[in-house]
């Protein structure tokens, strides 16, 4: 880093007794009794004035964000009347899903698993809707197990 060889404020040559001491100095010691020492600090004082300033004059010129407008396409398959939550109180829905659980297959309906070989060389264990189909990452890949044991009895 450069260090100044003459006072900033009048010009005096900067005599250095300690290098370490005088290395970012810019003021003789005259001007720095003169001035204080918010005189080294100055010019940092400005820029953060500035730049606060700045800041407050970019947040109020900001144009306010459009209102949001939620638009649905001619043919979806959701109504237009207003949606009742009065109807059931959140803890009733939980109980309510709980009760009938419409991701357990009915006793009667087999399940199958995929059944074809992964990276590991096992069977794949991902569930499937009819005998022979494959989970959408191995399709078209042939099964290591029998048909009989890729049904799932409940």
């Amino acid at each position: 880093m450069h260090a100044a060889n003459f006072c900033v404020e009048c010009g005096e040559p900067l005599s250095r007794k300690s290098w370490r001491v005088r290395l970012g100095a810019r003021l003789c010691p005259p001007c720095s009794q003169r001035l204080g020492t918010l005189a080294v600090a100055r010019p940092f004082v400005v820029i953060i004035i500035v730049a606060a300033a700045a800041f407050t004059i970019g947040k109020h010129m900001q144009p306010s964000p459009p209102p949001l407008i939620i638009q649905r396409a001619a043919n979806s398959p959701l109504s237009d009347a207003p949606v009742n939550l009065s109807v059931q109180t959140p803890k009733e829905t939980r109980v309510a899903n709980a009760t009938s659980n419409p991701t357990s297959a009915p006793a009667d309906e087999a399940v199958y698993i995929c059944g074809a070989r992964t990276k590991k060389g096992t069977p794949c264990h991902r569930r499937v809707h009819a005998a022979g189909e494959r989970c959408f990452q191995h399709k078209g890949l042939p099964s290591l197990l029998p048909l009989s044991k890729l049904v799932i009895r409940p």
